[in-house]
């Protein structure tokens, strides 16, 4: 049961109740983790607003959620790594893909390169030094990709310790750990 109460679309007051129903449009669904965000109206908008913008970035749909699903595993976050599974299959990603995401992996080298820099973010708290960089740089990741890693990497951090913080509960199929 989650540590903070889960506000239903119909129960909120705007400009709450708009994001809730934009974000429910986008999912079909409105997901417990945007209900129980919607606790604060600038959070909620925080959020969204992230993914939002990351949605139109330049590493597409599919690397963002293979991003969002190492960093989940990384984590232990198990409703982020539920729904970015679900997503990423919605990306067109494979099972196998995704399970080799959870831990930095990809059969792409270029793809693997990114996962593992973005994991390093995570474990070294963003404290990746030159030579990480430059070995994500030697791969062909460009400036512009890097930082908009970087922007996935704090968006899934955000909503990992939504979601591990106020024990949301699950609304996707559950995925087990790696």
């Amino acid at each position: 049961m989650s540590h903070v109460s889960l506000i239903a679309p119909a129960d909120a007051v705007a400009p709450t109740r708009a994001l809730l129903d934009e974000i429910t449009v986008a999912f079909g669904a409105t997901p417990a983790m945007f209900r129980a965000v919607a606790n604060s109206p600038a959070a909620l908008d925080s959020m969204w607003g992230s993914f939002r913008a990351l949605g139109g970035g330049t590493l597409g749909a599919a690397l963002g959620e293979q991003i969002a699903v190492a960093v989940a595993n990384r984590n232990a976050c198990a409703y982020c790594l539920a729904a970015h599974t679900g997503l990423g299959r919605r990306a067109g990603l494979t099972g196998a893909e995704l399970a080799s995401a959870q831990t930095g992996d990809s059969a792409d080298p270029k793809t693997a390169a990114l996962l593992r820099f973005a994991l390093a973010l995570v474990d070294a708290r963003g404290d990746v030094g030159a030579d990480r960089l430059a070995a994500v740089r030697a791969h062909g990741w460009t400036e512009a990709e890097i930082v908009e890693t970087i922007a996935h990497v704090a968006l899934n951090l955000f909503t990992n310790y939504v979601n591990i913080a106020l024990d949301v509960p699950l609304d996707f199929p559950a995925v087990p750990l790696r």
